[in-house]
């Protein structure tokens, strides 16, 4: 009787929430695997490769995800623009790869706020592929975020430290996958880019991990499997998020991301992040809603 109590008030509280709440409060939950994700990745980086950590990420979550895709069949995974979806994972390949270098090397705190630059370069990206038309002010946020970048990376200064260079390229490849999703979108179905994008990053990820292969033992399985598993959860909170809540009530949200890769890395690995990695990470998000907001707006513009 008294769970049957805690059920009825949870659903009616949850019942009061409007969408864009129910969206938000996925999209943390999201937030925040991902960032208990990089956690055991910067804990089993002393131990395994990155190129392996990979291989489990896109090997368990091929595995999770394999019953969605047997309910669609094969023909449901027939493609005509098989090369899209080849490049599309590769970019997302590298990212994730870079990504895990970063995050193994680099402060948590750092990695996460020079992750954030993927809306700058999809600013770029996008004027250039999509030939979209960039406003004034997207492009002096995204100059102003870029010089956020500078300082904390700090180039041709005795702090510069060469792999934040790589959670720069994350953000680059990841930016460079979201807009090919963008096109893909227009003819894929959202089953059919998770297919080749899972099941192409676990060919990719086994052909690489054979050259660094270690065999895990005892207790070192399940924060292999965590990655994987926690990744693919993550992604599904994301798609829940999306799904009930407005995108520009619900991105705003990622930024609480930076807290938890702050508080994690002082807990748990004993990092203080800087004074220049703490104004760039104010830059790089400030103008990263500004752009967030402006592309709202445009939408809005568009279908009125």
């Amino acid at each position: 009787m008294f769970n049957a109590l805690i059920q009825t008030l949870r659903a009616g509280l949850w019942d009061r929430l409007t969408p864009n709440l129910r969206g938000i409060f996925w999209f943390s939950i999201g937030t925040l695997l991902f960032a208990t994700v990089d956690v055991v990745v910067k804990y089993l980086g002393r131990s395994f490769h990155p190129l392996e950590l990979a291989f489990f990420r896109y090997f368990v979550g091929t595995i999770l995800l394999l019953p969605l895709f047997i309910r669609h069949g094969i023909v449901g995974m027939k493609t005509s623009v098989f090369g899209l979806h080849f490049l599309r994972l590769s970019f997302a390949y590298l990212a994730q790869l870079c990504i895990f270098i970063a995050v193994i090397y680099l402060p948590l705190a750092d990695a996460t706020a020079l992750s954030f630059s993927k809306p700058l370069f999809t600013t770029v990206v996008a004027m250039i592929i999509l030939r979209e038309v960039v406003s004034k002010i997207r492009w002096l946020a995204t100059g102003v975020g870029f010089f956020g970048v500078l300082l904390m990376i700090q180039p041709g200064i005795g702090a510069f430290n060469p792999i934040a260079l790589f959670a720069i390229l994350s953000a680059l490849f990841f930016a460079l996958g979201n807009v090919l999703i963008r096109i893909l979108a227009r003819t894929e179905p959202a089953t059919r880019i998770l297919f080749y994008y899972h099941s192409g990053g676990l060919l990719v990820g086994f052909i690489t991990v054979v050259w660094v292969w270690k065999t895990p033992v005892g207790g070192e399985w399940v924060p292999l499997i965590l990655i994987g598993m926690l990744t693919t959860l993550a992604m599904i909170c994301y798609v829940k998020a999306f799904s009930v809540g407005e995108a520009s009530a619900i991105g705003p949200t990622e930024y609480v991301r930076l807290i938890y890769a702050a508080t994690f890395g002082y807990f748990l690995f004993n990092e203080l992040p800087n004074l220049w990695t703490v104004i760039g990470a104010l830059i790089i998000i400030g103008t990263s809603l500004l752009i967030a907001r402006e592309e709202s707006q445009s939408i809005k513009r568009e279908t009125h």
